[in-house]
């Protein structure tokens, strides 16, 4: 057993099981960066680990009712043969210095894309909360109330799994955005419940074709489960407890010095860069936030306002009837 890798293990899979982020964004550059692990062999492993830790999230879920089962059918239709094949396509290439780069180069732009993927999650989230009851589109109170577009959802399943299959990132942070472009009334519960199903076939035909054709390794693997697995389970207890948002937005900055790193920007620019995103990051935040109440508290006073000039004109109608009334008993 490797002690320090297990240790890695446990903080990658609290902070999964605190933020609900994708394992795979966070485990590959570890292996990578810290353990010295050679590419392949790091998205191997990871993708294995991923498959026992989907499921937890999952049964929650499914015992909740939060699952679209028509989109879950699309996507996997899509998802896990291209994930097979994304597999094969990593054995197909010429090992050597040649492949790793190019997993190092494929990794880096995985997590640049999760990167923007989790900042629109993050905004999506934000407009939501901050959207006065009444507002918005009507959301179905059931998840079968979607009207389910088979290509398009199958098509996003296809890269997706080509994505988790080559790098081992892109099952969640692909998914849950563009799933908020095609089915916008689609319950933020159900996104995530549908997500997370979806992807257990998705990261399972992952698995099998890099146990089977890729580098896998089973020192790795056992070591990384060991802390991975009561990791998120402590990461899920403690979700509820605390400040999401502030460590979003710190792994969001990780994960763009991660993949600028990885697709060969110099150690100076990934710095400068992930200064900048910190900084200009947090004031965005907090004037994006600040803007969205005001609208927010704005159309609740107006709606109010409505509702007293509403009651004033109810109540002077009434005057003339009471009024009639008495004169009616003083005769």
């Amino acid at each position: 057993m490797d002690f320090p890798m297990i240790f890695g293990g446990l903080v990658v899979g609290f902070l999964v099981g605190l933020t609900g982020m994708g394992g795979g964004a966070l485990m590959t550059p570890m292996l990578v960066f810290f353990f010295n692990v050679n590419p392949l062999t790091a998205i191997s492993s990871d993708i294995v680990v991923s498959l026992f830790m989907k499921p937890a999230g999952a049964i929650v879920h499914i015992r909740r009712k939060t699952v679209n089962w028509s989109l879950v059918k699309w996507l996997c239709i899509g998802s896990v043969p291209a994930a097979f094949l994304g597999a094969l396509f990593t054995q197909s290439l010429p090992h050597g210095e040649g492949l790793d780069h190019i997993l190092k180069v494929s990794l880096g732009i995985a997590l640049l894309i999760a990167t923007a993927g989790l900042v629109l999650r993050a905004y999506h989230g934000m407009t939501q909360r901050a959207t006065p009851i009444g507002e918005g589109p009507a959301k179905p109170t059931k998840p079968d109330g979607i009207v389910v577009r088979p290509l398009a959802t199958a098509l996003l399943g296809a890269v997706a799994g080509l994505m988790v299959g080559v790098t081992s990132v892109g099952a969640g942070s692909i998914v849950i955005i563009v799933l908020l472009v095609l089915y916008p009334t689609l319950k933020a519960s159900q996104l995530v419940g549908t997500d997370l199903v979806q992807a257990i076939p998705l990261v399972g035909a992952a698995a099998l074709g890099h146990v089977a054709f890729g580098d896998f390794s089973f020192g790795i693997t056992g070591s990384l489960l060991i802390g991975a697995v009561p990791g998120a389970w402590i990461g899920a207890q403690v979700s509820s407890r605390a400040p999401g948002g502030l460590i979003r937005r710190a792994l969001a900055v990780l994960l763009l010095a991660s993949g600028l790193k990885l697709i060969g920007v110099p150690s100076t620019w990934v710095l400068i860069c992930a200064v900048l995103a910190l900084v200009i990051g947090n004031i965005a935040w907090i004037a994006i936030r600040r803007r969205l109440h005001s609208r927010r508290d704005a159309g609740m006073a107006t709606r109010s306002a409505t509702a007293q000039d509403a009651a004033g004109a109810a109540e002077h109608s009434t005057q003339p009837a009471s009024a009639a009334v008495g004169e009616a008993a003083d005769k």
